[in-house]
């Protein structure tokens, strides 16, 4: 059971996915402690290739940003934060560089190497989390100065995975 704090603009929800329920692309899910059937599908898909959900069989039209900062549905963009509940670590503020695990899971790989130039937006590393893969990308031009991670690493949220200087 992975237990999650996700704040949607603002508002806290106590999440557990169930991923021992799975049935395909389904989950069970609870919300604030409300039972839910959820249809994922393309479960094992990156982030960014889910553009709807089922929710106790009412779809929804989602995107979702690959660094987990904001999910857009029918009402807008919502600011989105998702914090794991039995992890110790908060997730530090960036932007100098140092690029972190926006939520636990497995590095699947890392796409980069030291020393290499990167542009703003270019993925760096495969990070897979409830079954889906998350690619983390560079934040600005610069260059990879340390990798912290390698493929089939466990990370969790806040995790330093890459440095990068500008330039």
């Amino acid at each position: 059971m992975l237990r999650l704090a996700i704040t949607i603009d603002g508002r806290v929800y106590d999440v557990e996915l169930d991923f021992s329920s799975e049935r395909g692309d389904e989950l069970d899910v609870r919300v604030d402690g409300v039972p839910m059937r959820v249809q994922v599908p393309g479960l094992g898909a990156p982030l960014e290739a889910m553009d709807w959900l089922i929710v106790d069989g009412r779809p929804h039209e989602v995107i979702f940003d690959p660094d987990l900062r904001w999910i857009r549905g029918r009402e807008g963009i919502h600011l989105i934060e998702v914090r794991d509940r039995e992890a110790t670590l908060t997730r530090p503020a960036s932007g100098d560089g140092r690029v972190k695990a926006p939520i636990p899971g497995l590095i699947k790989r890392v796409l980069v190497a030291p020393e290499q130039r990167v542009e703003a937006g270019q993925p760096l590393a495969v990070l897979e989390a409830m079954k889906m893969e998350n690619e983390i990308r560079a934040p600005f031009d610069g260059q990879v100065a340390e990798l912290h991670v390698k493929p089939g690493q466990t990370v969790s949220r806040g995790a330093l995975i890459i440095e990068i200087t500008a330039g």
